[in-house]
């Protein structure tokens, strides 16, 4: 095997879905207080080797982790789901990175300018 073979390699992949939240434990007063949705992306990346095809993952194998995911979340209050009670942007990262056992990091995004990121 060549060290190119060897090095670690990192490949992502972006998913969307829309949902509403409030977030339960800001300030009285706070908008975000207030029930609200986002255009949410969640950026999903995985680190490893090259095997045998020359993947790191299928791009179609991570989907297969992943849209189940997105399906629980899609056009929901995320306020009810488990785990999600108070559903800050670095929660709902956590919420994606514990499901995803090969995931390295996952990068959420509420709207275009604002972000959380989590990573092992």
């Amino acid at each position: 095997m060549t060290k190119n073979q060897t090095a670690s390699t990192r490949i992502g992949r972006s998913y969307h879905f829309e949902s509403a939240h409030f977030l339960p434990k800001v300030p009285k007063g706070h908008r975000c207080r207030n029930l609200h949705g986002h255009n949410y992306r969640v950026e999903i990346v995985v680190r490893g080797k090259l095997d045998k095809r020359g993947f790191v993952k299928d791009f179609a194998e991570i989907d297969a982790d992943v849209a189940p995911l997105i399906k629980q979340l899609d056009h929901r209050l995320l306020n009810d789901l488990k785990g999600l009670e108070n559903p800050t942007a670095e929660i709902i990262a956590r919420w994606f990175l514990d499901r995803i056992a090969d995931c390295e990091s996952v990068r959420v995004y509420e709207n275009d300018d604002c972000w959380a990121e989590i990573a092992r």
